[in-house]
């Protein structure tokens, strides 16, 4: 009872709203409007969905206007895809932004977008198991060879014995540079398997 009522006066005072169309709308755990939702493209492989339409708008909105209001019907989505992992990886881990970028944002998207595909998975997120030490340019403005330069180097890893097999989870995958490079980091501070999602890849 407590819970509805509190649910009722958070609709009140900040009405959920469809990632895509940004209109007000019940959206009953399934994260985008009636309207919306058939224009998402599901992906095979690491990215959820394809980059484009009411996603993209979505995380645009996310990123770029501060709006996280909308990391819970987005991180529905990779909830959904994320439930195969489940006993099969000991620690979710979200791409992390450099300090600076962090600073510039406020908040870190991608960790945002991993804390509930760890809840759902019944494993930690580890925020600081893996650190981006070099300020990279934004890979949407880089060919696919310049976005692999980009971002060599780019991570450190730490060590954890206790946690070997790891679930990567970044908002946008586009040539795949950023998760692999993450991905070689941690295989190097000893991950026995580091398997990949993004919310949204680009086709």
């Amino acid at each position: 009872m407590l819970s509805a009522l509190a649910e009722g006066l958070l609709d009140l005072v900040a009405p959920r709203r469809c990632p895509g169309c940004d209109l007000r709308h019940d959206w009953g755990g399934r994260g985008f409007c009636e309207a919306c939702r058939p224009l998402l493209e599901p992906l095979m492989g690491p990215a959820a969905y394809a980059y484009g339409g009411p996603l993209a708008e979505g995380v645009r909105r996310l990123k770029y206007q501060g709006r996280t209001d909308l990391v819970e019907p987005l991180s529905a989505l990779l909830v959904e895809r994320a439930v195969h992992h489940r006993g099969k990886v000991d620690v979710v881990v979200a791409i992390p932004l450099h300090r600076e970028r962090l600073k510039t944002r406020g908040f870190d998207q991608a960790a945002l977008l991993a804390a509930p595909v760890a809840r759902a998975l019944g494993v930690p997120l580890a925020r600081q198991r893996l650190l981006r030490v070099r300020h990279t340019a934004t890979q949407a403005g880089l060919k696919e060879a310049g976005r692999a330069d980009n971002v060599r180097g780019a991570f450190v890893a730490r060590r954890d014995s206790n946690a070997r097999r790891i679930l990567l989870v970044d908002d946008v995958r586009t040539t795949g540079a950023t998760m692999q490079s993450a991905a070689g980091a941690l295989h190097r501070a000893g991950a026995s398997e580091v398997r990949l999602l993004a919310l949204a890849g680009v086709v």
